[in-house]
């Protein structure tokens, strides 16, 4: 290994370590908004306030830093194999045919615990979403969003996909069965836990929602004309 080798290496290491850094300031921001809105909802209605398109910006950045992140890892992780040996040794290989059923299963693990915390944090809030009921965007033939009440089937953490289910039956055209999506996270609105009361809020007088059309799986904008006793979901776009 020549030291030009070594040095981009280093240096390499080094922007990883920063991303991972300002990644870490941009997550203490974003949890602060997030406190701020859970805390007084209201203030989203008041003239000249940006809290939500502060939010967006930085969830934005927060993605430009992950995708940055994999692609230091990337150039890292082809740097290193360049120099290591092609090969192991007939013990190592024997010891590692040994192990592969149990690498198999410690690999998703492994996955996470390389992922700096704010990514690991979202992936596993995203997995845990695994069979729970979501309001979810479908982009129609006609190009028109439509909001449906889904059930969460796989989290890809690849392709950044949700796989959701609509549970409701397709029109007799559509043979009736349950259509099944793929969605990115962008998509995808949880909805608040049952057994979490804190993660639920209230929305004043004249807040745009997302309302469930009874006897339906499908959802409707619609505006709060009173307190409601039952959780709504707000509508975010763009996040």
């Amino acid at each position: 290994m020549s030291s030009p080798d070594i040095v981009s290496i280093l240096e390499n290491s080094r922007e990883l370590d920063r991303l991972r850094k300002d990644q870490e300031e941009v997550l203490v921001e974003i949890n602060k908004l997030h406190k701020k809105l859970q805390t007084a909802p209201e203030v989203v209605e008041k003239p000249g306030d940006s809290s939500l398109a502060r939010l967006k910006s930085l969830y934005i950045q927060a993605k430009d830093l992950s995708e940055k992140e994999v692609t230091i890892s990337s150039m890292l992780l082809g740097q290193l194999d360049t120099f290591l040996p092609s090969g192991p040794s007939g013990q190592q290989r024997r010891k590692m045919d040994g192990n592969d059923q149990k690498r198999k299963r410690m690999k998703s693990d492994s996955d996470i615990s390389r992922l700096s915390p704010s990514m690991r944090s979202h992936i596993e809030a995203y997995n845990s979403l695994k069979d729970e009921q979501v309001a979810a965007r479908v982009i129609s033939d006609a190009d028109k969003d439509e909001w449906f009440v889904v059930k969460v089937i796989n989290f890809d953490e690849k392709t950044k996909e949700f796989e959701v289910l609509d549970e409701e039956p397709g029109d007799d055209e559509e043979g009736g069965v349950q259509r099944k999506y793929k969605l990115p996270v962008s998509c995808i609105i949880p909805f608040p836990k049952r057994n979490d009361p804190s993660s639920t809020q209230e929305f004043p007088t004249g807040r745009h929602v997302l309302a469930v059309y009874p006897g339906t799986t499908a959802l409707y904008k619609a505006t709060v004309i009173s307190t409601p006793r039952k959780v709504i979901i707000p509508v975010f776009t763009g996040i």
